[in-house]
């Protein structure tokens, strides 16, 4: 069976979907989370073997801008820019690490501007922005997005004043952030808490040349919200950027998995730029895992180590007959591997196929039998995780099935 027989069918996309991940910038923003310039400089290599197109940094303390000069070192076939506020100093900070692009982030919410600036007007704040990007764009000759920060719940009419005066400024995109997660994917949802509304709003109603989708995960719809984004700017936009981290890392609930997006432009829609590369998603998620402290849950979709793990008896036997009966697609596609583990729902076909692949000689019923009856003494008295191999060999060697010395077969 082949993955065309599933996958492949939707029409292709009338827009370019590019990833813009963020995973050393708001990634690394989760608690408890920190990486080493060397470290972030390998996690930059990781992205663009995956297909990552661009990528956002900061650049303030040392660690930062030595991380922004090794990636800037390695001359990687992939964007990078450095994450500014509405300060011209940090728009210097970027340019003295090297760094050929800017995303300059802002609020454009009334709920933020009264809790940070009650004293400005609209128009005082406004005009900050606009003189930031105009110095970043025009004057320093910077690539620069601007991130509308609270744009889901932004009055509209102000945000489209916002948008077109930063393009005018000089800024070619415009990021949608849904900075709490409360976007909707629904098409009839309106602005501003419509994701697809704001997507096509932007390109009806604004001068700006592109933008981009940034969801947080806080109700869980992070992946469905870019996605939806991405969708709504089909037939409407050239190329849509989605801002994504791996893992979906990031503050609090964390973002939209990168893997999680790529893998679903790639199968669902066809997006052949990432062919020939997912196989680095499971590298990838162990060493961003490895390198900044993050426990990579095992049922992580895609990367976890569990992602294609088989125990029940059920689903054992009918992957041992037919992998596709319980995998969506081969884990090779991604990186990842199948493991066939022994647990309290474990079968008789589990129990046959690992005293096979241990002693190299299939075993009768009545030897699978008694295998099957040891392993639930060993549930019945409490064990909750699943047998390491070593424990399951010792269970066979107890039982004379896998001798100490040369193997006898259990006839």
């Amino acid at each position: 069976m082949e993955l065309q027989e599933f996958y492949f069918k939707l029409p292709p996309l009338k827009t370019e979907p590019i990833i813009d991940d963020t995973t050393l910038r708001d990634g690394i923003q989760m608690p408890g989370l920190a990486v080493a310039p060397q470290d972030a400089a390998k996690i930059a290599e990781f992205l663009a073997e995956v297909g990552v197109e661009r990528i956002e940094l900061f650049h303030y303390q040392e660690p930062d801008k030595k991380a922004a000069r090794l990636i800037g070192d390695l001359k990687l076939d992939m964007r990078v820019a450095g994450w500014c506020r509405a300060v011209k100093e940090d728009i210097d900070s970027a340019a003295a690490c090297g760094l050929k692009e800017v995303g300059i982030s802002h609020p454009v919410s009334d709920l933020h501007f009264k809790a940070k600036w009650p004293e400005k007007t609209r128009d005082q704040i406004l005009a900050n922005v606009v003189d930031v990007v105009e110095y970043a764009a025009k004057t320093c000759g910077l690539r620069t997005f601007v991130h509308g920060e609270d744009s889901t719940r932004a009055n509209w009419d102000f945000e489209r004043k916002f948008i077109n005066a930063v393009a005018d400024a000089g800024a070619e995109c415009y990021r949608i952030c849904d900075t709490v997660g409360i976007g909707l994917s629904d098409p009839a949802a309106p602005v501003p808490i419509g994701i697809p509304a704001k997507v096509v709003a932007c390109k009806k109603e604004t001068k700006i040349s592109a933008v981009e989708i940034h969801a947080h995960d806080d109700f869980g719809n992070a992946v469905e919200n870019t996605m939806a984004a991405i969708k709504a700017a089909s037939g409407v936009w050239d190329k849509v950027y989605a801002s994504t981290t791996y893992l979906g890392i990031g503050e609090r609930a964390g973002n939209a998995e990168t893997e999680k997006v790529l893998l679903n432009l790639f199968l669902h829609y066809g997006v052949n730029k990432y062919a020939g590369k997912t196989q680095r998603l499971k590298a990838t998620a162990d060493f961003i895992g490895q390198a900044t402290g993050y426990v990579v849950p095992p049922n992580k979709a895609i990367v976890g180590d569990y992602g294609f793990a088989h125990e029940s008896g059920i689903h054992t036997h009918g992957v041992l007959n037919d992998p596709w009966t319980y995998e969506p697609y081969p884990p090779e596609l991604v990186g990842n591997e199948r493991r066939l583990t022994i647990g309290k729902q474990s079968g008789k076909g589990i129990i046959k196929y690992k005293i096979t692949e241990l002693s190299g000689n299939e075993p009768n019923d009545a030897c699978v039998a008694t295998v099957l009856e040891r392993v639930k003494d060993i549930y019945a008295n409490g064990r909750r995780a699943s047998l390491k191999e070593e424990e399951f060999k010792t269970i066979l060697r107890h039982l004379k099935i896998l001798p100490q010395d040369p193997c006898s077969p259990c006839a």
